[in-house]
């Protein structure tokens, strides 16, 4: 949730006459910033129906509803696990007309060598959520938790098929776990978390990552297992669920989506978007939406994000090279 905590009248007071000084300079900065289209496009590289493409539908739709200036249009440009569409923002003219929806497989697809740029070839403007990732399994596998996969992994190595886009974060979950567990899987590569999730059904994979926005109905009914929740708590969502790290596997793992616009925009520009998705994420209607299915309002700036960002680089860089996932 976006929340801010004080601890005393004095204090609130004063947060409140920083936040509206802020606040004040992000609206000098929106009006300074020319952006000459209506509608601006919010680019996700993946199919529609996918959790992240509900993710930024519905803080589209919040900054749309709280009169953003353009107005955003998602446009889903799916293909080679979400580089095609980042690829074409990465061409696109820094003018304010053309976003991205990004997260840390950014990061994960440059280690690999699938794309030849990282997050740092755009200007962050706002991380917006983190969604817990869940390991997942078709209805009719052996096995109801992370504790009985990694026992039957020993058994069968390189047998259990883990569905997951190669050099993505989906794929990168199950590289840990194996790293964690000293287990090995047979890799299948999916485009998207609706192919994943589709092949999960069709028991054409085992295994594959999951998250509740895209997967709740499924195993409401039965036609999927969660195994295990990679966040750092378990969820009321998913009772009876435990945590890898419960499960003796000590891994903490969830996908952050956030919004980059292309190298070179404005400071004015990247001020006016920041000011609109902050606005976003404080809507209490969204909040609760995103909530329900397992996706947390984890809001930071421009300056907070580009930190968070390097600081996972270098965190997931050590990791890649440790676990052979490090292909430059």
């Amino acid at each position: 949730m976006f929340k801010v905590s004080l601890k005393s009248g004095a204090a609130a007071l004063l947060a409140t006459a920083a936040i509206g000084l802020a606040s004040q300079s992000l609206t000098a900065s929106a009006n300074a910033a020319e952006i000459s289209c209506d509608t601006a496009k919010l680019i996700v590289p993946w199919k529609a129906g996918g959790g992240t493409d509900v993710v930024f539908r519905k803080f589209a739709e919040a900054a749309n509803k709280s009169g953003a200036k353009p107005q955003l249009q998602v446009i889903n440009i799916p293909g080679q696990g979400g580089n095609k569409g980042t690829k074409e923002a990465h061409r696109a003219k820094a003018d304010g007309c053309t976003l991205i929806a990004i997260h840390q497989s950014a990061i994960t697809s440059y280690f690999t060598g699938r794309i030849d740029f990282t997050w740092d070839a755009f200007e962050p403007v706002s991380l917006l959520t983190r969604t817990a990732s869940f390991v997942g399994a078709a209805s009719d596998t052996s096995y109801n938790n992370l504790e009985e996969l990694i026992a039957d992994a020993k058994k069968r190595p390189e047998e259990i098929t883990a569905g997951g886009t190669f050099g993505s974060v989906s794929q990168f979950l199950f590289l840990l776990i194996e790293d964690a567990a000293g287990v090995k899987f047979r890799h299948v590569s999916y485009d998207g978390t609706k192919e994943r999730i589709t092949a999960l059904l069709a028991k054409n994979i085992e295994i594959g990552e999951i998250n509740l926005t895209a997967a709740t109905k499924y195993l409401e009914a039965g036609d999927m297992k969660a195994l295990a929740v990679m966040g750092d708590k378990e969820m009321t969502e998913t009772p009876g669920v435990k945590t890898a790290k419960d499960q003796g596997i000590n891994v903490v793992f969830g996908v952050e989506r956030g919004v980059m616009l292309p190298k070179g925009t404005s400071p004015d520009i990247i001020a006016h978007y920041q000011a609109i998705f902050e606005k976003a994420a404080q809507d209490p209607s969204l909040n609760e939406s995103l909530n329900k299915t397992g996706t947390d309002i984890v809001y930071k700036n421009a300056a907070a994000y580009t930190d968070h960002m390097q600081t996972t680089y270098d965190k997931w860089l050590d990791i890649a090279k440790k676990i052979g996932a490090y292909k430059r």
